[in-house]
């Protein structure tokens, strides 16, 4: 009985019903102007329907009166943008008009029959309603005044649930507004993406450079030695935090772009983060960096950090090749170490990838693995 009763309760409920009470409203004026031509509001709305910002208005009511609260109502608020939206609205409306008016004249109909049930069971005259107009009282009546409410409570629930249901179909989103949300949540699929990555690779090249460092500083035994690894390790993890406060900012606010990531002209800080953990990096640059989209070169940081990170993870300190190449429409990335006999530690994340994936998101490749007794990480993007 609770179940059966609960939609009494739900606020949305007596909203829906104040949505199917607008339509009678309006065609309660025309009849006072003119009852003879009952069918003019019908025809009035086929023009009214074809205009773009009606459909946008039909939505936001429909969100709010049928579906408050609800983050996914499946109802536009789009103004109409094909003539098939057009179409759609017109029919809308004049769905909306009768099956709103049905259920405005039942909510209004059954509560005067109850109340006429009513007086006839106390002893008193109808009070003119035409089924009961000729009936005369009896207490009997009494038995009969619990069914029209019934019927009311069927009509609110049923014709609001109704009404949302054509509302859903005929103010849905178009085929067009679909993809653009398909696009639009693929877009912050992506991000989200590379916002994992972008963390994995900043903060696993700061973890990586503290831990080879501490570890350097402590089989050294030298003071000298202690305090620049101590340096490193700060400058290290100060970079880190910056770049983990850019990416929080990131999550707090997704719509706005981030234009404050990295680049290659910033690749200097790198290389001199990992010769301070020992490695004896070899650097060479040819061609202007500065004319490398900034996409492109975003990426090919990230490539590059990822690179040298794998080095001083799996390799140590041993003698690093970088060498980054800007000509014929291509970003050239390589890095290579000497090929250690073993992979100390883990070796099963997800870095290669996130480097091959990154290549392949740019229409570029990347190549990752042993060559010539060296290990290479060799990553080509177009820059055009």
């Amino acid at each position: 009985m609770a179940r059966l009763l609960r939609p009494l309760l739900r606020g949305t409920t007596y909203t829906r019903l104040l949505h199917l009470w607008v339509p009678l409203l309006v065609v309660s004026l025309w009849l006072f102007i003119d009852p003879s031509t009952p069918w003019v509001p019908a025809l009035v709305l086929v023009p009214v329907g074809l205009i773009p910002a009606v459909r946008r208005g039909e939505g936001v009511q429909a969100r709010l009166l049928l579906t408050p609260g609800e983050e996914d109502s499946g109802i536009s608020e789009a103004p109409s943008a094909t003539w098939r939206d057009r179409w759609r609205t017109v029919l809308w409306l004049e769905v909306r008009m009768a099956v709103g008016s049905a259920g405005a004249l039942a909510s209004v109909w059954f509560p005067a029959i109850a109340f006429d049930l009513g007086r006839l069971a106390a002893g008193q005259v109808s009070g003119g309603f035409p089924l009961l107009d000729t009936a005369q009282p009896h207490w009997a009546y009494a038995l009969l005044v619990p069914l029209p409410l019934i019927a009311l409570y069927g009509a609110v629930v049923g014709f609001g649930g109704l009404v949302t249901a054509l509302a859903r179909r005929l103010l849905g989103p178009s085929a067009a507004e679909r993809l653009a949300a398909l696009e639009e949540r693929t877009e912050h699929l992506l991000e989200r993406t590379r916002i994992a990555r972008e963390l994995h690779d900043s903060i696993g090249h700061a973890l990586t450079v503290a831990v080879v460092q501490a570890g350097a500083a402590r089989a050294a035994g030298s003071p000298e030695f202690t305090d620049r690894a101590l340096a490193a390790i700060e400058e290290t993890g100060r970079s880190a935090l910056e770049d983990l406060e850019r990416v929080l900012g990131v999550l707090r606010e997704s719509r706005q772009p981030v234009h404050a990531r990295p680049t290659l002209t910033d690749a200097d800080r790198l290389l001199e983060s990992a010769r301070a953990s020992g490695a004896k990096v070899d650097a060479e640059v040819t061609g202007p960096l500065g004319t490398v989209p900034g996409p492109v070169s975003r990426e090919g940081y990230r490539i590059l950090q990822e690179a040298l990170t794998n080095v001083l993870r799996h390799a140590g300190a041993v003698p690093v090749r970088v060498r980054v190449t800007v000509g014929d429409g291509v970003l050239g990335l390589e890095v290579r170490n000497p090929l250690p006999g073993r992979i100390p530690g883990p070796g099963r994340g997800s870095g290669l990838r996130g480097i091959r994936e990154r290549a392949a998101l740019l229409g570029g490749s990347a190549r990752t693995g042993p060559d010539e007794g060296d290990w290479q990480v060799h990553a080509e993007l177009p820059v055009r």
